[in-house]
C-alpha cells in the first residue's frame, strides 16, 4: 500500500507588537504560533494588560464540571478520584491478560473531550523538521491518512507515575502531594496504530531534532491559579523513533473518548504522562523543549534528590498487586488460590514471591504468562489459612533487569514511582 500524499505545508502567521490580537496571542502561548522579534515575557505582559485570562475550552461539547469522564463508573468497578477513576483490583479477576476498556482506569487533567475522528487533524511542526533554516514546516495528517499507513499492534501497560502514591503515607508515614492512588492506576491493552517514527519521517524529520513534543486537545490545565496550557511533554528522538505508537484502537475497538479518541500517543513502559491522549499536534524541535510536565511535575523532589529535582521521569518502576479487595475475608481451614499481577518498566517479570503471614516467610508463585516486557505477568499461589485474625498478604516481584521490590520506597514530595512491597490487609475468620 502506498503512503498517503504529504499535505502541502502552510506558512505560519507572523506576529509583531503593532498588529497583534488576543486570539493570536493565545495561540502563541499555547504553542500554536510563534512570534518574530517579540519576547515571551513581553507577550505575557501584553496579554495580561488586555485582560485576556480566559481559558480556552476543549474541542467538543461542553460537559458538566461534576462529570469529567464519559464512561459509566459504577462504584463496584471504580474509585472516583476527582477527574480520575481508579480500577478496583478485584474486578480484574477472570478478565484475562488485557484490561477490558470499560474497566480501564482514567487519568484526566481536566475533562474528557468528545471529538469527531473525521474532523480531527494531527499537525507536525517545528524547527526539527526539514526546511529552510529558521523556518517551520507544518504538515497535517488526517485520521484516514494515519489508518492508510502500515499498522502495528502492541500489548502494553499504561500506568500513572503516581500509582501507589497513597502507600507512601499509609506504609511509610510520608507526606506527599497528588492523587491518592492505591494500585489501580494501571491497565494493559492491545493497542493498534502507526509508528510515530513513520509519521515523523513522512513529515520530514531533521537529523538535528532533539525533542519531539506531543500535545493533547483536552482543555488547558489550571493549577494553583496558573494556566499551564494543554498537556504536553517532550520525548527524546531515540524513544520517539523506537517503539512509540500513535494508537487509534484499543482492544480491537476504536479508542473510547476517555482513553484518547480519536488518536493517542502510546509510550510503552514509560510513565503514563508520556502517553498523551487526544493528541492534536507534535512539535519537533532542534532545541530542547520544556513544559510543566517535565519541569515542575514528573521529576523527583525532596530529601535525597537534587534541589532542582531529578531528571524527568521516564521508565516505570516495579510493582505487584493482588486481584483482591482490601480487607477481604477468608475462612480458616479452607484452601484458596490467591491471584495477582506484577509488572516493571525495566523488563519482563522473572519471579514473584508471596507471603501470607505478613512477611515472615515467602513462597514462589506460579507464573501464568510468558514473561514479556511492557506488560504485566499474572501469577497465583495456594493458601490455606489456619489462624483467625487480621494479617497482611505481600507479593514481591523480581524483573529481568535484576531489580526486586524492596521493603521501603525512596520518598519524594510528589509521591511518584512507589515500588515497595504493598501490605494487603485481609481477615481470617
Amino acid at each position: 500500500m502506498s503512503a498517503p500524499p504529504v499535505p502541502t505545508p502552510r506558512p505560519r502567521p507572523r506576529l509583531d507588537e503593532s498588529a497583534y490580537d488576543r486570539r493570536r496571542l493565545r495561540q502563541w502561548l499555547a504553542g500554536e504560533a510563534r512570534a518574530d522579534g517579540v519576547s515571551r515575557r513581553r507577550l505575557l505582559t501584553l496579554l495580561a494588560a488586555a485582560g485576556a485570562a480566559t481559558v480556552l475550552p476543549a474541542p467538543g461539547p461542553a460537559r458538566a464540571a461534576d462529570n469529567p469522564i464519559v464512561k459509566p463508573l459504577p462504584p463496584e468497578w471504580f474509585i472516583r478520584r476527582g477527574t480520575n477513576a481508579e480500577t478496583r483490583w478485584e474486578t480484574l479477576r477472570k478478565t484475562g491478560h488485557h484490561t477490558p476498556n470499560e474497566l480501564f482506569f482514567v487519568r484526566n487533567h481536566t475533562t474528557t473531550p468528545v471529538l469527531d475522528a473525521y474532523d480531527w487533524r494531527l499537525r507536525l511542526w517545528g524547527s526539527g523538521l526539514r526546511g529552510a533554516p529558521g523556518e517551520d514546516r507544518p504538515v497535517e495528517f488526517g485520521y484516514d491518512d494515519l489508518r492508510a499507513l502500515p499498522a502495528v499492534t502492541r500489548t502494553a501497560f499504561v500506568e500513572c507515575a503516581g500509582n501507589g502514591r497513597s502507600h507512601y503515607t499509609t506504609q511509610q508515614g510520608e507526606t506527599v502531594t497528588g492523587t491518592a492512588w492505591t494500585l489501580g492506576a494501571i491497565g494493559v491493552a492491545r493497542w493498534r496504530g502507526v509508528r510515530l517514527a513513520d509519521v515523523l519521517r513522512r513529515a520530514g524529520l531533521s537529523p538535528y531534532a532533539v525533542d519531539v513534543q506531543p500535545r493533547g486537545l483536552d482543555a488547558e490545565y489550571v493549577s494553583g491559579g496558573e494556566n499551564l496550557g494543554r498537556v504536553r511533554r517532550p520525548l527524546p528522538p531515540a524513544k520517539a523513533l523506537d517503539d512509540v505508537l500513535l494508537a487509534y484502537e484499543m482492544n480491537g475497538e476504536p479508542l473510547p473518548p476517555d482513553h484518547g479518541h480519536p488518536v493517542r500517543v502510546l509510550v510503552p513502559s514509560w510513565v503514563g504522562i508520556s502517553s498523551i491522549k487526544w493528541v492534536g499536534d507534535i512539535e519537533v524541535s532542534a532545541q530542547p523543549l520544556f513544559s510543566p510536565w517535565n519541569t515542575t511535575f514528573y521529576r523527583l523532589f525532596g530529601p535525597g534528590h537534587p534541589e532542582e529535582g531529578s531528571a524527568p521521569l521516564t521508565r516505570q518502576t516495579l510493582k505487584s498487586a493482588f486481584e483482591l479487595a482490601n480487607g477481604a475475608t477468608f475462612t480458616a481451614g479452607e484452601g484458596r488460590v490467591l491471584h495477582g499481577r506484577s509488572w516493571s518498566g525495566a523488563g519482563a517479570i522473572a519471579r514473584v514471591d508471596v507471603s501470607t503471614d505478613g512477611g515472615t516467610s515467602w513462597r514462589q508463585a506460579r507464573l501464568h504468562d510468558r514473561p514479556r516486557a511492557d506488560t504485566w505477568t499474572r501469577w497465583s499461589v495456594t493458601w490455606r489459612p489456619d489462624t483467625p485474625g487480621a494479617t497482611h498478604l505481600l507479593a514481591r516481584a523480581t524483573d529481568t533487569a535484576g531489580r526486586r521490590q524492596q521493603d521501603v520506597a525512596e520518598p519524594n514530595t510528589q509521591g511518584y514511582l512507589f515500588d515497595a512491597v504493598v501490605r494487603h490487609p485481609v481477615t481470617v475468620t
